[in-house]
């Protein structure tokens, strides 16, 4: 079965259990602080699991397009990727537990045609906060799974949530597909490493308070996800998720590059290499799909675009070391933007933008290496001056030098150990583990305080600012022209900053404008009221946003102002903001209090960025 196949035949079975058809959501998140990118399909429907209606109804389904770096060390392997795509179907306060695990059941079964001898589930096993998952316990029994297929597991492994410090959570029932040796047996708690999660089914049935504690849900809500190349190589007969047709035709453009001969779902000899390739397929495919995205991000220094150039950089090491010496990232881009453009066009529409920057960064990237060979040089001269002065031979490299040229250069450990070797020198690895653990604690610290406030914070502050950037948005427009789209948005309680396109550095007197403007709109205290209505309805009436596509055909138009006017460049038409959105927002202007610029920077190529404040 192909990628293709598998996303029309579970789309279609839960459109004809009734749920409604909604397109993937942008891999940057609107208006979310505590992630970088959507890592679930859950992200873009937070305020529908929180109790607001949704225009597709109470049952919806997607396949969503996610990215995920916290795993980033473990790709490589048979399973792991940093994007992906996950098929999910929901209920927000509708069905519930026995509902979703019989279509869960019937679709593995029936329409994927998986023994259930093949399969084992796990169940939320019950602890201080919460009792045991009896009713999941129950409703996979009932379906004729044995017993001793069900594994009972703690909160580390079957718990979703809250994303935040507080907020929706609750147990979680996950599918597993037989991958050992021999007849299947066990359960995922007692031999784990046979079994492969495919599916996992979250029933969001308690809110976290700040105390600690749990409290059922008025809207108890159910969130599922299955894993489309996992469950693809599952029932293709892979035992490697990089044989699927999404990923395979990159490796093997790879391979093509490095002149490495290979056939078809087969890697080359050796374990370095497979790796190597592995990496240099999954980065690139993950830093194609974040640049070619509606919101698309270039490679940079701050946030998303730090990842875009940590995930390309890494993927240039590692093609080196399969002995590519020439630029390469842009042919492999294209590969992707040809497996993937029919399914999410917007891949098309950005191609020259990811194939450009693409180029770019490995030009840059090479300019660093070359810096960082010249440090390298630099360190080695020094060893000598010390070894002139005092007599006494150096015979390794420090870790805090070997992890300054990783940090400041993009050396990796290996190849600062490769030069060092060549040189009579050994590197102190562990001193550079411990360089490296320092500097990730620091880099969690600094996180957790930038994302301080919890997914989907819906605080009054917040509320006011995710308002306020509607006001900017269309300010902004109004200001510097129509060619101004947002293209990234991030809101705590105590700021907001906001990513649109602009080719230059605004100047003083744009921005005392914006700050005129949207203060006069302050003062003028205008309501702020939203319909549903049609995508063709909004677009005709001048309503902006690019977060259409997460809605489907009917979507909720926030406007600011007169809801029946239309949205124009006049700063004091009586519609004075129009935008499609999911809020929450205030219901005057004129609480928000003064609103203040506080810096405007560019965030990557043809991308500025306004941090703002309410007072």
């Amino acid at each position: 079965m192909t990628t293709k196949e598998l996303r029309e035949k579970y789309v279609q079975f839960f459109e004809k259990e009734g749920h409604t058809r909604i397109p993937s959501a942008s891999l940057i998140p609107d208006n979310d602080p505590t992630v970088l990118f959507t890592t679930a399909g859950m992200h873009p429907l937070v305020p529908y699991l929180l109790g607001q209606s949704h225009p597709g109804g109470k049952r919806l389904t997607d396949v969503q397009k996610c990215v995920r770096t916290g795993d980033i060390d473990e790709v490589g392997d048979k399973s792991h990727l940093t994007f992906f795509e996950m098929l999910g179907n929901w209920s927000l306060g509708d069905y519930f537990k026995e509902e979703t695990i019989q279509w869960s059941f019937t679709f593995l079964t029936k329409e994927l045609g998986i023994p259930k001898e093949k399969l084992a589930v796990s169940v939320f096993a019950g602890d201080d906060d919460a009792p045991f998952d009896q009713q999941a316990y129950d409703a996979w029994i009932g379906l004729g799974i044995a017993a001793d297929r069900i594994a009972q597991l703690p909160k580390k492994n079957n718990w979703w949530g809250p994303a935040g410090q507080t907020g929706p959570c609750g147990p979680d029932t996950e599918m597993f597909y037989w991958v050992g040796e021999g007849e299947p047996h066990g359960n995922p708690g007692s031999n784990e490493d046979d079994w492969l999660e495919i599916w996992n089914d979250v029933f969001m049935q308690y809110n976290k308070q700040e105390d600690g504690s749990f409290v059922p849900l008025t809207q108890q809500n159910v969130d599922t996800g299955m894993g489309l190349e996992r469950t693809v190589a599952v029932l293709n007969g892979f035992d490697d998720v990089f044989y699927v047709d999404t990923l395979w035709p990159i490796v093997s453009k790879i391979l093509s590059i490095a002149a490495i001969p290979h056939e078809e779902h087969r890697f080359p000899a050796g374990d370095a290499e497979v790796t190597s390739v592995k990496i240099v397929a999954d980065h690139l495919r993950t830093a194609t799909m974040i640049m070619g995205d509606n919101m698309g991000i270039a490679p940079g220094n701050m946030d998303q675009a730090y990842v875009v150039r940590k995930l390309i950089r890494r993927a240039i090491r590692h093609g080196r070391k399969l002995g590519i010496d020439n630029a390469f990232c842009a042919d492999v881009a294209e590969q992707v933007i040809d497996l993937f453009g029919e399914v999410y066009p917007e891949l098309q529409k950005n191609a020259q933008f990811v194939l450009s920057h693409m180029g770019l960064e490995e030009e840059k990237f090479g300019v660093t290496l070359a810096s960082g060979l010249k440090e390298f040089e630099k360190l080695l001269a020094g060893l000598q001056k010390a070894f002139e002065h005092t007599g006494k031979k150096v015979t390794e490299i420090s870790g805090k030098q070997a992890f300054k040229l990783y940090d400041t250069y993009g050396f990796p450990l290996e190849m600062t150990e490769e030069l060092a070797g060549e040189h009579g020198l050994t590197v102190d690895a562990k001193g550079f583990d411990d360089a490296f653990e320092k500097h990730q604690a620091l880099s969690r610290k600094g996180a957790e305080q930038k994302f301080a406030g919890g997914l989907a914070d819906h605080s009054l502050m917040s509320v006011k600012y995710h308002t306020a950037t509607h006001l900017l948005h269309a300010t902004l427009k109004k200001v510097l022209g129509d060619h101004v789209e947002q293209r990234g948005s991030n809101i705590t309680p105590k700021r907001l900053r906001f990513d649109f396109s602009h080719p230059q550095k605004m100047t003083d007197e744009e921005k005392k404008q914006v700050e005129d403007l949207i203060n006069g709109a302050i003062a003028h205290d205008y309501p702020v009221s939203w319909q549903e209505m049609r995508v063709d309805e909004a677009t005709k009436k001048g309503a902006i946003g690019l977060f259409g596509d997460k809605y489907g055909d009917t979507i909720k138009v926030y406007t600011i102002g007169d809801p029946n006017g239309c949205a124009t460049a006049n700063p004091t038409d009586p519609t004075y903001s129009m935008e499609i959105c999911g809020g929450p927002h205030v219901e005057r202007t004129g609480i928000l209090g003064t609103f203040r610029i506080t810096k405007e920077e560019a965030s990557s190529a043809g991308i500025r960025r306004i941090k703002a404040t309410l007072e």
